[in-house]
């Protein structure tokens, strides 16, 4: 005689995960439709940010060109209160606005340093 470890009823045995349940189809759909929107969000946002790079990049040439700093703490804090009051506006948690646009400046930064690094080298002809 052999036995198995399948269980025989529907009801989960200790230790075991609850079984998915039927999905009523409209969900299934409306789920499907809000996901659908969802990365159609994060596609704009990406290009969005691409775009602002290349603008930041733009700025990081012109920075290094001048001598100037690659960071504006100045500015830097002007649109974090920017952004924290758009995002109060928009119903988004200014903290989080705040974070994200820290995590873009501290980019931005790095880019504009390795430019005007690349920039003060000398080239070798």
């Amino acid at each position: 005689m052999t036995t198995s470890n399948t269980p025989t009823s529907d009801t989960p045995g200790p230790g075991d995960a609850p079984r998915p349940t039927a999905v009523d189809p409209a969900v299934r759909e409306e789920l499907a439709r809000l996901r659908d929107s969802i990365d159609n969000i994060d596609a704009a946002v990406v290009h969005m940010l691409a775009e602002r790079f290349k603008a930041t990049q733009q700025v990081g040439h012109l920075k290094a060109r001048h001598h100037l700093p690659p960071a504006d703490p100045a500015r830097e804090a002007r649109q974090i209160e920017r952004l924290r009051t758009l995002a109060e506006n928009a119903k988004l948690d200014p903290a989080f606005a705040e974070k994200f646009l820290t995590f873009i400046i501290a980019e931005v930064i790095r880019h504009h340093e390795r430019i005007a690094e690349d920039t003060a080298a000398p080239t070798g002809h």
